[in-house]
C-alpha cells in the first residue's frame, strides 16, 4: 500500500465534508482524528460523520467512488486519490444492544449529539468542523483531554458492557496518549476484565501491537495488571517479586523495540521458568502473531544466552548469531536484558563493535557449498548439513582459509566419520 501524504489526505478529508454540506447535509470530522488533532499529532486517518443515509452518501460520491462493506452498520468508504487514502463516512447513529459484547445487535440513525454519547471515551467523542475550526464537544472529552484523562461516555458499566474490547483499549490509550484512566471506569474494567474473553483474539492482539511497542509499554503493562485484564491476556506470566521486576525492567530499557523484540522481553519469565520450551512458543500462536513476529520472539529467547556471552563463545557459535538477517532489531533486546540482569553491557559492544567491522572480516563469503559434495561424490543427506558446518566453523576459527584446503578437509572428515 502507497504511503499517504498527510497534506493531501486532510484537504481530501476536509472536501469530504464539504461536499456533503454542499449537498444539504450536515458533516464533520469524528473521533480519534479529532482527538489528535487537538493534541497537535498529524492523524493517522480521517473519520467523517454526517446525518445522510448511507445511500444518500453513495449518491453524493457515486458508486465508483465508494465501498458499501459496512453499510449495515451506516458506514459508507469514500475512495479519495491515491495519496490521500479512504475515508469512512459514517450516519450519525445511536446503538441497540450488545449482546454478543462486541457488536450492536442494530443500529438506528441519529443526530450528532446521540452519535457522540454512543462512542466509547470522551476523548473519542468530540467532533470538528473543519469548515469553521470549530470543535464540537457533547460529553466533555477537551477537559479530560487536556487533564489527560481516560474516562468512559455517561455510565461506565454500560460502555464496557457493549463492547468488551473497550476495557482493553482504555489502558491502550493511557499507555500510548500518556494518560490516567478515570478511577471509576477503572474500577469498571476490574469488575468485568475476566469477560474479555468473549472478545476474538485477533482484536486483542492488534490492541497489543500498538501497546508494547509505545514508549510509555512499561506504564501499560502495569495498568494490565492493575486492570485485572493481565491474568485474562497472559495468564502464564509471573506477576510478583523478582520476576515481574525484570520483566517491567526490561520492557522500560528497551529502545523503540519491534512488537516481536517486546513480546520476547514479556514472555522471558514465561520461557524460563517454564519446564517446556515451548511455552513461549505455545504463548505466542495462542496470540495468533505473524509468522515474522514469532521467529523474532523465538530468536530473541534461543540466542540469548550466546549473546549476553559474547567474548567468551565460540565464534563460530556467535557467528551464527549475528548474521541472522534481523539481528539489529534483536538487539535492542540483548541489550536490555544485559542491562538489567547483568547490569553491563559489555558484551553488547563486543557485539555491536564486531558488527560495525566490514561484513568480509567476520562473515566471509563459505568455501564450499553442497555442489562442492556432489562432485567429491559424497550422497546427498543429512551429511551434508553437518559437513558444510564444520566446514564452516574450521573456517571462521582460520584453520582452513581457501577451497583447496576447505575440500581436503571435508574429504578426509568424510571418510574419517561419516561414510561408513
Amino acid at each position: 500500500m502507497a504511503s499517504l501524504d498527510s497534506v493531501k489526505a486532510r484537504q481530501f478529508a476536509k472536501d469530504v465534508v464539504a461536499q456533503l454540506r454542499e449537498s444539504g447535509y450536515e458533516a464533520l470530522w469524528a473521533g480519534g482524528c479529532v482527538r489528535d488533532r487537538l493534541l497537535g499529532c498529524d492523524p493517522k486517518d480521517y473519520d467523517v460523520a454526517t446525518n445522510a443515509t448511507p445511500d444518500q452518501i453513495r449518491e453524493v460520491f457515486g458508486k465508483r467512488r465508494t465501498l458499501a462493506i459496512g453499510a449495515a452498520f451506516g458506514v459508507i468508504t469514500v475512495c479519495g486519490p491515491r495519496a490521500a487514502g479512504q475515508i469512512e463516512v459514517a450516519t450519525f447513529r445511536r446503538d441497540a444492544t450488545y449482546s454478543d459484547g462486541r457488536h450492536p445487535d442494530s443500529v438506528a440513525f441519529s443526530n450528532a449529539e446521540e452519535d457522540a454519547r454512543r462512542r466509547d471515551f470522551t476523548i473519542n467523542g468530540l467532533f470538528y468542523d473543519p469548515l469553521s475550526d470549530q470543535v464540537i464537544d457533547y460529553v466533555g472529552g477537551q477537559d479530560d483531554l487536556a487533564r489527560r484523562i481516560i474516562r468512559a461516555i455517561g455510565d461506565p458499566e454500560e460502555r464496557l458492557s457493549e463492547d468488551k474490547l473497550r476495557m482493553l483499549r482504555a489502558v491502550r490509550f493511557a499507555t500510548t496518549l500518556g494518560c490516567e484512566v478515570d478511577p471509576e471506569t477503572m474500577r469498571a474494567v476490574q469488575r468485568h476484565a475476566d469477560e474479555l474473553k468473549v472478545v476474538s483474539v485477533e482484536r486483542i492482539t492488534a490492541e497489543l501491537r500498538r501497546l508494547l511497542p509505545d514508549a510509555n509499554r512499561r506504564r501499560g503493562l502495569e495498568l494490565l495488571r492493575e486492570s485485572g485484564l493481565l491474568a485474562e491476556v497472559l495468564p502464564e506470566l509471573d506477576c510478583a517479586g523478582d520476576a515481574w521486576r525484570q520483566t517491567l525492567e526490561t520492557l522500560g530499557a528497551m529502545k523503540e523495540p519491534s512488537f516481536a523484540v517486546a513480546v520476547a522481553a514479556l514472555f522471558r519469565t514465561v520461557h524460563l521458568q517454564s519446564a517446556s520450551n515451548n511455552a513461549a512458543e505455545d504463548s505466542c500462536r495462542r496470540w495468533k502473531l505473524s509468522n515474522g513476529e514469532l521467529e523474532g520472539v523465538l530468536l530473541c529467547l534461543k540466542h540469548e544466552t550466546t549473546i549476553r556471552g559474547a567474548p567468551t563463545i565460540d565464534w563460530p557459535a556467535l557467528q551464527r548469531v549475528l548474521i541472522v538477517a534481523r539481528i539489529d532489531e534483536l538487539m535492542s533486546y540483548f541489550e536490555a536484558v544485559a542491562q538489567v540482569i547483568d547490569g553491563t553491557n559489555e558484551a553488547i559492544q563486543y557485539c555491536r563493535q564486531t558488527l560495525a567491522r566490514p561484513q568480509a572480516e567476520w562473515n566471509p563469503v563459505p568455501l564450499i557449498t553442497g555442489d562442492d559434495l556432489k562432485q567429491l561424490g559424497i550422497p546427498a543427506g543429512v551429511a551434508y548439513r553437518r559437513l558444510l558446518i564444520a566446514v564452516r566453523d574450521a573456517q571462521l576459527n582460520d584453520e582452513i582459509t581457501n577451497q583447496e584446503a576447505a575440500l581436503v578437509f571435508v574429504e578426509k572428515l568424510w571418510k574419517a566419520e561419516f561414510s561408513h
